[in-house]
């Protein structure tokens, strides 16, 4: 039994092995999100975790005592969440008024709202969603989760005493438990908005649920109070059933889409069952799960991944910033992998366990009598007040607004002009220009234009083609555009159905899909099974340089066209390669130089096969 003690408590160190399997589900989603779409799952098994090991104390606390110390739980707790989310908060801050002062936007209130326990709260309605990475990930994103476990901290030890004096039973506890878990779950179903995903994503009453069913397991399986004398029959189903559930959970991690309506409408809550019933099997004295889940690898993640959490998202946000990561993602990944447990090992020495260690009664005696000292510690304690004023002088500037977005403007002004030119399609109102000038600016001849300007087209994209959709229309004038800033490869199957009803999906289709993310074989199915076979495809490579998931887009289209006749690849990242002046500052949307070259490979794709 691997089992040590810790006063009148014992230390389940196979605990620590679920928090490893949890915290690698995350990273590895955050770095590689083609990889393991459902890596996000490892946020219920936190949630689980704590709702068991907070709910499991206080629950024997009030058997054996009949009463519970709130503010030494208290103490307890805060003195474990704050000193690295302030470390963090600081650092992070520092950084960014060094480094890349756009992100000041909004610091303050990030700042002030994650120290108050309710940033969650202020990201539902402010902050960025969770799955949007194209957009460049937030530093601050995922300490939602945080929000929503302190909230739990604060709440439920008075909740569950009072449940307790209301219902005067043990049994009926539990119950009341099962009960307003499931009711989490089923509001969380109601409100699900696929439009806007923040609301259940972060609100802590539709993520109670998974917290719930630990609170449960905390009041219903107590390691002291079962068998571990087993015989072995007993023994091995302990161990199947341990096993399904670990299959289940790793399962999830490669199959639950965040961003799929299953996920909120009972897929993450059967998913937190799974995770209790895996729980339950490495707390059992009489299975061996407690053993294999223990090991010198997870022993080491378990105990520093509160900071290996907390750490993440800052350098993956630093680290893409700074390089493009796209044409070697996993050894991109790898470098962040070693840069976070770097960090997170300096704050487990430096800051986790010289705090919980601390004597706190010396500290107005270290405090006056500064001339005690010494010269290392002092350079240390200058260094980090140095690093607090700079994080300080940050914090404290004007917030004048986001950053003047030039892409942005760019693509609304396009997409207006698309939207017209759309409008004099539908009306049959369109007038081709002469073809001296384009045949010039786009490198063509005044045959190929004046043949461009005759074909029926319809375009497909995300902003990408948004951004082009001036150029596209103006060297093919008949070519009907849609396109959406953010549009993912699982939207398109409903786009070209309603393309089609209303008569606007021609004999060629050009789609511009995949830099948002990759898609699945089944969404790639469905995009082709709307368009169907007898139309002709051009599929553009994308050319996003700063996402994980680039080559993985590109194999995709090329693997699409080796098994459809009727699908075209135009190599827009072979293209485009080396030719950095072609783009705005984000290097994936064209400035006008590159929306023209852009056109052209468009348009001389289609012409070849006519």
């Amino acid at each position: 039994m691997k089992s040590v003690g810790r006063g009148n408590r014992q230390y389940i160190r196979g605990i620590d092995g679920l928090r490893t399997i949890a915290v690698l589900g995350v990273i590895i989603y955050h770095l590689l999100p083609n990889v393991l779409k459902g890596g996000y799952l490892g946020v219920p098994i936190f949630l689980i975790l704590s709702g068991y090991l907070v709910t499991n104390k206080i629950f024997q606390t009030l058997l054996k005592e009949r009463t519970i110390d709130l503010v030494r739980f208290y103490k307890r707790r805060f003195a474990r969440l704050y000193p690295v989310l302030i470390s963090m908060l600081v650092m992070t801050t520092a950084y960014i008024t060094l480094f890349a002062r756009p992100l000041l936007h909004q610091i303050k209130s990030t700042i002030i709202t994650n120290l108050l326990w309710v940033y969650n709260w202020w990201e539902i309605g402010h902050g960025q969603s969770y799955f949007d990475q194209f957009n460049g990930i937030s530093p601050f994103t995922h300490l939602w989760t945080l929000g929503v476990e302190a909230q739990f901290y604060i709440i439920w030890p008075l909740l569950f005493v009072g449940l307790f004096l209301l219902l005067r039973s043990v049994t009926r506890v539990r119950w009341a438990i099962v009960v307003l878990a499931i009711l989490s779950a089923v509001e969380m179903a109601l409100l699900f908005d696929p439009r806007n995903i923040n609301r259940v994503y972060y609100g802590t009453d539709t993520r109670a649920f998974s917290l719930l069913l630990g609170c449960w397991l905390g009041m219903s399986w107590d390691r002291n109070d079962l068998r571990g004398d087993l015989v072995q029959s007993d023994r091995k189903i302990l161990n199947m059933i341990g096993a399904i559930a670990l299959a289940i959970t790793l399962l999830g991690f490669v199959s639950l889409d965040g961003q799929s309506s299953s996920a909120y409408r009972g897929g993450m809550f059967l998913y937190s069952v799974t995770t209790v019933i895996l729980l339950a099997m490495v707390l059992h004295p009489g299975s061996d799960w407690d053993k294999w889940m223990t090991n010198p690898f997870f022993s080491w993640v378990g105990k520093r991944s509160y900071g290996i959490y907390v750490y993440q998202y800052p350098v993956m946000a630093f680290y893409q910033q700074r390089v493009n990561i796209g044409i070697h993602p996993v050894l991109h990944a790898l470098v962040q992998v070693v840069i976070i447990a770097g960090v997170s090992e300096l704050s487990y020495r430096l800051i986790e366990v010289p705090i919980k260690n601390y004597d706190w009664s010396k500290l107005k005696t270290e405090f006056t009598d500064y001339r005690s000292i010494s010269l290392h510690r002092g350079m240390k304690l200058g260094l980090g007040a140095l690093v607090c004023l700079i994080a300080l002088f940050g914090m404290v500037q004007p917030d004048h607004g986001p950053a003047k977005d030039v892409v942005k403007a760019q693509i609304e002004k396009n997409d207006k002009t698309m939207q017209e030119n759309n409008k004099k399609i539908a009306e049959g109102k369109v007038k081709a220009k002469k073809p001296g000038k384009l045949a010039s600016k786009y490198g063509l001849t005044n045959a190929q234009v004046k043949k461009l300007s005759k074909i029926k087209i319809t375009a497909v994209g995300d902003s990408v083609m948004a951004d082009a959709s001036r150029s596209v229309q103006e060297v093919m004038p008949q070519a009907y555009v849609d396109a959406k800033v953010g549009r993912q490869g699982a939207d398109t199957p409903a786009v070209l159905s309603s393309l089609k009803k209303q008569g606007y999906l021609n004999k060629i289709v050009v789609l511009n899909l995949g830099t948002n993310g990759p898609m699945t074989k089944d969404v790639i199915d469905k995009i082709l099974d709307e368009i169907g076979p007898n139309r002709q495809v051009y599929w553009l490579t994308p050319h996003v340089p700063t996402r994980s998931w680039q080559q993985t887009v590109i194999k995709q289209i090329k693997s699409t066209a080796k098994h459809h006749k009727n699908v075209h690849v135009i190599n827009w990242y072979g293209e485009s390669l080396n030719h950095k002046n072609w783009f705005a500052g984000d290097n994936v949307h064209m400035n006008e130089k590159g929306n023209v070259r852009y056109a052209k490979l468009v348009a001389k794709a289609i012409l070849k096969d006519k």
